[in-house]
């Protein structure tokens, strides 16, 4: 992957860009419009454009390794497999999906950083791009946390397929979200990059006073 050069990063957005990445339903995606708001920056949310802006892209991957274009049957991914399963199969695919993203960020000009959460922006893809840590931060939410998230979130509360055993796939799910989330702590570790969990006892305002503290350098 070329980054300085003219193709890698044309207008310098990938450089200059700032990076949440973690558990799913720790906060990220509000925290981030909270220091968009506050600072003046751009946010990019993953998550969104990957669910609905790479459609394309997507196909035209399985179409080129000779796969079905179609959206593989629910049952097969929600209820007939295990969570580790379902796990090893996301962490798998976050690679191809980070390029994605990348083409996406690559294309924004600004004379502000970016600010890209999501929980496919992996530690071990970022950290390559980092000049500095402090660029990036992973928050992940406690146990107990997510918990409260998936009473408190109604797009949380259930699996977004109709499946023989709705149960069966909620609970296959969260279990495959919190060994994610925990592949992405322990690759934080490792590279040095800073994990904020988040447990609940502070508002959201609290939390992005936190992140913001992280990230000072470069909002100031």
């Amino acid at each position: 992957m070329i980054i300085d050069g003219e193709i890698g990063d044309p207008f310098g957005t990938v450089k200059q860009a700032l990076w949440i990445c973690g558990g799913q339903w720790a906060g990220k995606s509000t925290v981030s419009r909270l220091l968009a708001h506050r600072h003046g920056i751009t946010v990019y949310h993953y998550d969104f454009h990957d669910a609905r802006g790479h459609q394309d892209r997507r196909i035209a991957h399985r179409v080129r390794d000779g796969l079905p274009t179609t959206d593989p049957d629910p049952e097969t991914v929600w209820v007939d497999t295990t969570p580790e399963r379902m796990a090893a199969d996301t962490i798998a695919g976050f690679p191809v999906r980070f390029e994605w993203a990348l083409d996406d960020l690559r294309a924004l000009v600004s004379g502000r950083p970016i600010l890209a959460e999501g929980w496919g922006l992996r530690p071990d893809l970022v950290a390559p791009l980092l000049d500095s840590p402090r660029r990036m931060i992973v928050m992940v939410p406690t146990d107990g946390f997510r918990e409260h998230q998936l009473r408190a979130l109604p797009r949380a509360a259930a699996v977004a397929h109709r499946v023989s055993d709705p149960e069966r796939a909620q609970r296959n799910r969260i279990e495959r979200d919190r060994l994610v989330a925990e592949d992405a702590v322990r690759t934080a570790k490792e590279l040095g990059i800073r994990v904020l969990w988040v447990d609940g006892s502070e508002d959201a305002e609290a939390v992005a006073d936190v992140v913001a503290e992280h990230f000072g350098p470069y909002l100031a």
